[in-house]
C-alpha cells in the first residue's frame, strides 16, 4: 500500500508546447536535460484532487506560464496560471552570477569558485521557494522537485 502514494503524487510526462518555442541545439538540450531530471524524482499533486500520476504541458502564453495538469491517460485535471514576472529580477541574476561562475572557473582560485557557486546556489534556492510560494494551494511541491522545475523555467528563459 506504501507503494502506492509515491506514484500518485508524481510527474510521468513533462511537455513543452510549441509557444515555448524552439532554441540552439544546446538550449535544447539542457531543457531535455531539466525535464528528465524533474521526471526522474518529483513530488508533484494538484491541491484538491484524488491522484495521480500525472502529465504536465507547459507553455507561456503573455509572460504567464500554463501549466496544464493531465492523468496519465491524458484526462484534463486541471490548469493552473502562474504569472512569470516575479521571475524575472531572479532569473536575471542567476543568468548573471551562472557567467561569473563559467568565468571563475578558468582562472579564478578554488575559494573565489566556491563563493561564487554558493551565491548561484542561494539563488537558485531563492527562486525555487519563490516558485513553492507561487505554487501554494495550487500544487503540492518538495522542495526538490521545486527546485527542478526552478531550473526548468530559468531554461525556457535561456536562448543560448
Amino acid at each position: 500500500m506504501t507503494e502506492a502514494r509515491p506514484t500518485r503524487t508524481r510527474l510521468v510526462d513533462v511537455e513543452l508546447d510549441e509557444s515555448i518555442g524552439r532554441s540552439t541545439p544546446d538550449v535544447e538540450h539542457e531543457r531535455a536535460v531539466a525535464i528528465f531530471d524533474l521526471i526522474e524524482e518529483n513530488s508533484f499533486h494538484p491541491v484538491g484532487d484524488e491522484g495521480g500520476p500525472y502529465r504536465l504541458r507547459l507553455s507561456i502564453v503573455d509572460s504567464r506560464l500554463i501549466f496544464s495538469i493531465a492523468r496519465e491517460d491524458g484526462a484534463q485535471v486541471v490548469t493552473h496560471i502562474l504569472s512569470l514576472t516575479p521571475f524575472r529580477r531572479i532569473v536575471k541574476d542567476y543568468y548573471m552570477i551562472c557567467e561569473s561562475y563559467y568565468e571563475a572557473i578558468r582562472s579564478a582560485t578554488p575559494s573565489q569558485i566556491e563563493a561564487i557557486d554558493m551565491g548561484r546556489r542561494g539563488l537558485h534556492n531563492d527562486g525555487s521557494q519563490t516558485l513553492m510560494d507561487r505554487l501554494s494551494g495550487k500544487i503540492e511541491v518538495d522542495f526538490d522537485t521545486a527546485r527542478r522545475l526552478f531550473t526548468l523555467v530559468c531554461v525556457l528563459h535561456w536562448r543560448g
